[in-house]
């Protein structure tokens, strides 16, 4: 078995690759660094640094090892981190994103309950884009986001809100003076689409390949945020399957939002990494469903 500081010094020059900064941040000396080295790489009986006077880089041996060693040091500091949380109780501190300007009074409603319930936990609400919700779930720097589903390889709780679906359309666009659409119309126009970084199940759902009846469905071009995919639309460079919401948000007087008729509700929770779900983040959820839907939340 290797012994912590081993670990930690061999996945710290692994990533730094300069004896000068491991020990740096380790806070010892580069002495001392190289003394774990050597004493690792006698006991593999292999290298798995090259060194030289200008330069440190892992051997395939050494990469395979780094490779290998990384997600079950990572796993380990989790499990210990979940198993504090679990010690603790709901404190420390929690921090909640919501993606577009509907879903902040969501999360300061069940912020609040939280907060009633738990004041030794400290909530931090932040808004994130289309482009980074995905990945500040998978970094830890967001702990919930209120979302729409589905949201692909997130753990999720209950449907908090529901929306009929509507087709953004520019405001001279010949769907604008319908009273209403069907599915089948994606077949016929170039459909906005969203950023690639976003989850592959969503996309799926909101701007699908396919009308029903199987014909395929034009791709207009991608926007990198949900205004740039409006505005994509009110230039007449394609349409937009969206929430109801999206009309009282986002009122243009370029755009025009027709009620796609029998289309199924878009559905809306909060999701979060299951590899954090601490005990503040099932709380939360849990506040939230009693403050959106009157339930216990149990």
């Amino acid at each position: 078995m290797l012994e912590r500081h081993e670990l930690e010094t061999f996945l710290t020059l692994a990533e730094e690759l300069h004896f000068g900064r491991t020990a740096q941040r380790l806070h010892v000396t580069t002495s001392r660094v190289s003394h774990v080295v050597k004493k690792l790489e006698r006991r593999i009986g292999a290298l798995l640094f090259e060194r030289t006077s200008r330069r440190v880089r892992l051997t395939p041996i050494g990469q395979r090892l780094a490779d290998d060693l990384t997600p079950l040091v990572d796993g380990i500091e989790e499990a210990l981190r979940r198993a504090t949380d679990a010690g603790r109780g709901v404190s420390g501190e929690l921090t909640v994103a919501f993606l577009g300007e509907w879903g902040a009074p969501v999360v300061s409603a069940a912020a609040n309950v939280f907060l009633r319930r738990h004041p030794d936990c400290a909530v931090r609400v932040v808004e994130v884009q289309l482009s980074t919700s995905r990945s500040s779930l998978v970094d830890g720097s967001v702990d919930l986001l209120l979302a729409s589903y589905p949201f692909d390889g997130m753990a999720h709780g209950p449907v908090l809100l529901t929306e009929r679906r509507l087709l953004a359309v520019a405001a001279h666009h010949p769907l604008a003076r319908r009273k209403a659409v069907s599915l089948e119309t994606l077949g016929d126009h170039p459909v906005v689409q969203y950023p690639a970084v976003t989850s592959a199940a969503f996309k799926r759902d909101r701007t699908p390949d396919r009308t029903p009846s199987g014909r395929p469905v034009p791709r207009g071009p991608e926007g990198t945020t949900f205004s740039e995919m409006l505005s994509l639309v009110a230039l007449g460079q394609g349409v937009l399957p969206v929430g109801e919401e999206t009309r009282r948000y986002h009122p243009r007087p370029d755009l025009v939002y027709v009620p796609i008729e029998d289309a199924p509700p878009i559905e809306r929770g909060f999701v979060w990494s299951e590899s954090r779900a601490t005990a503040r983040v099932r709380e939360f959820v849990r506040g939230a469903t009693e403050a959106v839907l009157g339930g216990s939340g149990e």
